[in-house]
């Protein structure tokens, strides 16, 4: 049943991308059955725990298995993938490119799939290099917007630069002597070459899930459509780094130092984007930004050995973030704005959002009894064990969390002032309703995070442990406690600031994103442009105008040989006949005719490639590497018929 789930959606999400638009009719409806039915064989996988393989490279297969980490992902995946597209349905205009758009959710939904279920790094980098390209192409869906496509472009080269890690590790433990690349086996990678491939699995991991310094992305990632956010930060793009690092803990582990990377790098990203969420006066940033600093919260899970905690933080997450995505998606259409000023008394006017959106918002802050409450306990739990310190960022972030969930839901639910109407209508124009199909997946999603607070009870929280086959971390009660009534009280703090202030002073470099982007286009973007033009003038200079001397001085020899070739053959044709005129009369002049016409080949030959000489010379940089890697390639081949 494993193929199936696989096939199902990528099968269908090409067979749409390659209809177009003859297919935007038919594409909701064939969508959702999809999602629907792959939520289906998820659940059976889960419970089936099948494991397929096919040949692939040389003793590495195409290799795909279902545990009990897994078996919660594809079904968590499956799941919002179909509340997601119930919400499409009625989000997106008869006017879209519809078939674009629900080919490719399902193709990137069936990346995601594979890189759940992925058993060795090559079946992983297929699958992570498809759900790149495919959020490239939906961040900038809306492509004729030139800073929307700009948006994708500046996400896709982002999370590219990331993913350069899965790479290196790759690489590193193939050179550590591992043959079959098999995830569970890169711990026992042998000497260095560990070190090596833990560093390219943390590189790849904080960019996938847009951790500093890399969360930057996220930030842009908000130029697509509401749902493609409600799914790349809730349970797919985002939540694969944290997932990748919590299947690969025993790597982390097994190194002296890539947990404590791990478990820093994840709060350093909980606390400064906890930060930068409170100080949002856009809904998706807020949300994007929360975004972040909860996926931290993962991360530093996965650093510090608590693989349970941070499992059910990411599916608990998962549930309410698209929950929260959903819901500024149907104020965006309502209202047309995403501006919290513009929002405010959004929630009295559209209930069903706005009560929905409550419970999302609180469950976020981390107020029981709802479903981020126990989770994020359980990554206070593991950070106490751990470290003073760790515990102390942990708590931060914790308390941030409540800041910034309970701003959000305290400025939706305020009175209108003076200037609300004048940021309604400014992205989009309102259609002041909320249709229902925007709605049908509000409460649903809503009753899963409530449901979700069961983790509180130590029963739930065994079998879940026992589900994912590790020991149950143990929680107080007591210890739970103090966590709600800090929850409570910082959503309490807030809502009184902004009654008595109006809203929480936002300093610019928090309300910019600590200026993450201007200092990657700063640091590393001007140095790499300027690498890049220097190397291109050299190329210009020096490069070109010697090959080009040198291909025409091969052309200018190879005209000069055949015209010596031509007459000395010539010669030595002519006194052969003299000498031997029997032989000549009995043959005519055939020979004399065939050497000169080979002659004339090899001449024509030396100056044709000559002329093809000068074509590799075009000033394209990608074009090298394409030539290099050629060449590399040929002579890669002909090694091997040597040996």
């Amino acid at each position: 049943m494993l193929w199936p789930l696989i096939a199902l959606p990528a099968l269908t999400g090409v067979a749409l991308l390659l209809c177009g638009r003859r297919a935007d009719r038919l594409a909701p409806v064939a969508a959702l059955v999809v999602a629907a039915s792959t939520t289906v064989l998820a659940a059976l996988n889960a419970v089936g725990r099948g494991e397929v393989s096919v040949p692939l490279l040389s003793g590495i297969p195409l290799s795909l298995g279902v545990d009990g980490l897994s078996a919660v992902m594809i079904v968590t995946v499956a799941a919002i993938v179909t509340a997601v597209l119930v919400f499409a349905a009625g989000d997106l205009g008869r006017g879209e490119p519809l078939a674009r758009f629900h080919g490719l959710m399902l193709v990137f939904a069936a990346a995601m799939l594979v890189t759940v279920t992925a058993r060795n790094l090559v079946t992983l980098l297929l699958a992570w290099e498809i759900m790149g390209a495919a959020s490239y192409a939906l961040i900038g869906f809306h492509w004729s917007d030139p800073r929307r496509a700009a948006s994708g472009l500046i996400a896709f080269l982002t999370t590219r630069a990331g993913d350069l890690g899965l790479y290196l590790a790759a690489g590193a433990v193939l050179a550590g002597g591992a043959s079959t690349l098999a995830l569970d086996a890169l711990a026992e990678t042998g000497g260095g070459w560990r070190d090596a491939a833990a560093a390219g699995i943390l590189l790849a991991a904080f960019g996938k899930s847009a951790l500093l310094p890399f969360s930057f992305w996220l930030s842009r990632a908000m130029a697509g459509p509401s749902p493609v956010s409600a799914l790349l930060h809730s349970a797919t793009m985002v939540a694969a780094g944290a997932y990748l690092l919590l299947r690969l803990e025993p790597l982390l582990a097994a190194t002296s130092w890539a947990g404590s990377v791990a478990a820093w790098g994840g709060l350093a990203t909980a606390v400064a984007l906890g930060a930068v969420a409170v100080c949002q006066s856009d809904l998706k940033q807020l949300l994007a930004a929360s975004t972040c600093a909860q996926v931290g919260l993962m991360v530093a899970a996965a650093g510090m050995g608590g693989v349970v905690a941070g499992t059910g933080h990411l599916v608990a997450h998962a549930a309410t973030k698209s929950l929260l995505f959903l819901g500024a998606g149907a104020w965006l259409t309502a209202l047309g704005t995403r501006n919290l000023t513009g929002l405010r008394g959004a929630a009295r006017a559209y209930p069903v959002v706005g009560v929905t959106f409550t419970i999302g918002a609180l469950a976020l802050a981390g107020v029981p009894p709802l479903a981020l409450w126990p989770t994020k306990e359980g990554v206070l739990v593991a950070a106490h064990e751990t470290s003073t310190p760790l515990f102390i960022a942990a708590y931060a972030a914790a308390v941030l969390g409540a800041l910034y969930a309970g701003r959000a839901v305290t400025l939706v639910w305020s009175r209108p002032v003076a200037d609300t109407e004048k940021h309604r209508d400014g992205v989009e124009t309102g259609t002041r309703r909320v249709n229902a199909a925007q709605a049908l997946p509000l409460p649903v999603l809503a009753a899963a995070t409530v449901v979700g607070g069961a983790a509180a009870l130590p029963v739930v929280r065994t079998e879940f442990a026992t589900l994912l086959d590790i020991p149950a971390p143990a929680i107080t009660g007591p210890e739970l406690l103090l966590s709600g009534a800090v929850a409570v009280a910082g959503v309490a703090g807030v809502a009184a600031v902004i009654r008595w202030r109006g809203d929480i002073p936002a300093p610019a470099p928090l309300a910019g994103w600590l200026g993450l982007e201007s200092a990657a286009r700063r640091f590393v973007g001007a140095p790499v442009l300027a690498a890049a033009h220097a190397l291109a003038r050299f190329d210009d200079r020096v490069l070109a105008a010697g090959t080009g001397s040198a291909a025409r001085g091969v052309a200018e020899l190879a005209r000069r040989l055949a015209g010596f070739d031509d007459r000395a053959l010539a010669a030595a044709v002519r006194g052969t006949a003299a000498a031997s005129m029997a032989a000549a009369r009995a043959t005519t002049h055939g020979p004399e005719r065939a050497i000169a016409r080979a002659v004339g080949a090899v001449a024509a030959g030396a100056r044709e490639l000559a002329r093809w000489a000068r074509r590799p010379e075009t000033g394209a940089v990608h074009q090298y590497y394409a030539q290099a890697t050629v060449l590399m390639v040929l002579l890669a081949a002909v090694l091997l018929v040597l040996t």
